[in-house]
Formats: C-alpha cells, sequence, structure tokens
C-alpha cells in the first residue's frame, strides 16, 4: 500500500511516498481502509524534529474511513462502518496518510450522518481540542466570556461555534482577510490583530483559549479576570504570570475518544458545528498541501484525500 514516511527531519523536502505492507490490527484495534486525513500542526512538529520519533515514521492523525477488518476485544464496531478518528502513531495506531491503518478502537466513532469523509477527516482533532479546552478544562458556561486566538484556524473554527452553542460570549483575534469569515462562525467581537491590540481592547475575560503562543500566551493573561483560566495550545503554564494575576494555566496535548468523538458528533448532526475545509489535495501532492499549511493562513483545515 501507498503511505507518506519520513526517515529522517527537515522540511517537506523529507516527506516520501513509500510501498509497504499493509498493516494487521492487534487486539482491541480495527483496520480502516483510509478515505481522508488532514494537514496537522503536530505533523509539521514531527517532521521537523520538534517531537522526536523512530524512523521510519509514518505520519497523519485525522483519519476517516471504512472499517475492514476487526481484531478480538473490539466492541460496537462492525465491518463496513463508516469511522472516523485519530491513527496517529503516538497513540499506538500506524498512520493517517497511508491507503490503510490499524487504530485503537477506543480512538475512533462513527462519522456523523450528516458529513462526508474529508468533512469527517477534517472535524477530528480540531474538534476534539475545542470540546476538551471549552467542557472539560473550563466548563464554560452560558454568559461567560471567551477570547479564541486565532478564530480562523482550525481548532479556532471550531472552538467559536462550540461557545457559542455553550451561550458563552466569544471574542477572537483573527487577520485583517480573516475578519468576515470569524463574523461569519458566530464571534461576537472580532479583533484585527494586524491593526489592533486585543490586550488593549478587552478585559474581565473568564477564559482565554490560545492557539498562538509566545508574546499572544503572555499578553492574554492581562485580559483575564481573578479566577479566570487560559488553556494553551501551544505553551507551558507559566507559574510567574499565573500568581501575578491570580489566574489557572493549562498547557493542553488533545486526546481523541471515542467519547469525545460521539459528543463531538452531537453537535455536528444537529447543525451546531460546521466543518469548514480549505484546500483538498490528492495524497501524491502531500508535499503541496505541507508547504500551503506552512506558508499561508488557512481557514479551517486542509485535507487530504486518499480514495
Amino acid at each position: 500500500m501507498k503511505a507518506i514516511q519520513i526517515n529522517k527531519h527537515g522540511n517537506s523536502d523529507v516527506l516520501e511516498m513509500v510501498d509497504i505492507e499493509k498493516p494487521k490490527p492487534g487486539p482491541g484495534q480495527v483496520l480502516i481502509e483510509v478515505h481522508a486525513s488532514c494537514v496537522n500542526p503536530i505533523d509539521i512538529k514531527i517532521m521537523e524534529g520538534a517531537i522526536p520519533v523512530k524512523f521510519p515514521f509514518t505520519l497523519g492523525s485525522d483519519v476517516s474511513g471504512v472499517v475492514v477488518e476487526i481484531d478480538e476485544g473490539v466492541e460496537n464496531i462492525n465491518v463496513g462502518d463508516k469511522v472516523y478518528g485519530s491513527a496517529i502513531v503516538l497513540a499506538g495506531a500506524t498512520g493517517a496518510f497511508a491507503e490503510f491503518t490499524a487504530v485503537p478502537a477506543a480512538l475512533v466513532a462513527p462519522i456523523p450522518k450528516n458529513t462526508s469523509f474529508n468533512e469527517a477527516a477534517a472535524a477530528v482533532l480540531t474538534g476534539a481540542s475545542a470540546l476538551q479546552a471549552l467542557a472539560e478544562h473550563m466548563n464554560l458556561q452560558a454568559g461567560q466570556r471567551l477570547l479564541i486566538h486565532g478564530g480562523a484556524g482550525g481548532i479556532g473554527t471550531m472552538a467559536i461555534q462550540i461557545a457559542k452553542k455553550l451561550g458563552a460570549y466569544v471574542a477572537t483575534t483573527a487577520a485583517e482577510d480573516e475578519v468576515d469569515y470569524a463574523k461569519n462562525l458566530g464571534t461576537d467581537y472580532v479583533i484585527n490583530y494586524n491593526t489592533q491590540s486585543f490586550e488593549d481592547m478587552i478585559s474581565g475575560y473568564d477564559a482565554v483559549l490560545d492557539t498562538v503562543g509566545q508574546e499572544t500566551y503572555k499578553k492574554s493573561f492581562q485580559v483575564l479576570k481573578k479566577g479566570g483560566m487560559i488553556v494553551s495550545m501551544i505553551e507551558k503554564p507559566n507559574e510567574d504570570l499565573m500568581k501575578q494575576y491570580g489566574v489557572t494555566a493549562i498547557s493542553q496535548f488533545t486526546k481523541v475518544t471515542t467519547e469525545h468523538l460521539m459528543m463531538l458528533s452531537k453537535y455536528i448532526e444537529r447543525g451546531d458545528v460546521r466543518v469548514y475545509i480549505d484546500r483538498v489535495f490528492p495524497l501524491d501532492n502531500i508535499k503541496e498541501a505541507f508547504l500551503a499549511k506552512e506558508q499561508g493562513r488557512v481557514k479551517g483545515k486542509i485535507v487530504i484525500q486518499i480514495k
């Protein structure tokens, strides 16, 4: 079968299309014929060496496809089921940038009834990240005020829609050419980070979801009220700033689970959350897909269509 692997760290030039043996599912796993995946920041981190891995390494996390084989210990999943989930090697799977992948059953769920395979793949990591941050870490409640950095990105796109459904007041930062996109997602207040400083424009917020990091993360402490919370997808908790502003800081590494996906499916099937796809690339054009992710702002997700 075809797969995209790396044998060393570097830029997109290290991505190789290889022909390898189809994986076999182990106990508690299912074998998925892959229809679609997505390019995520973690794929770029692994490729560049920020996350060391053992070579050869098959990239890809988000996955959607059809179950073609199950092993012992798998319940509530049958051959022929359309599923979506995480096939990242770091979680015990065999990688999503491949024609077939073996995945722990605890990382997949039936795809939402009203989505295509491309849309289902585009919802996985972004949707699970948003739900974990908003529902679990923040316990976001109706009437609370939330700032989301990077509202036009994959996680931001999902988080805005989920937060609005939860009844929160949502502000977000976005580039000048992303302002209308963020407004159309339902954002209450969009801050153009090209011309405006968010820390000068808002204050007293209950929570911040940070997908940007660095100085944006540090400045975000200023807009929180005492007892507030910042959840960062990038930065580790800054103890000094936590003490200075009397807030809680959490670093989130997203865990994709069947439970998260089932919850996400309800939002999508009810029409509360729409999946946004920026561009679709075939597996053969994987290098172009990575370059698009690295070089340009992406509204929603970049999908890799495999079947």
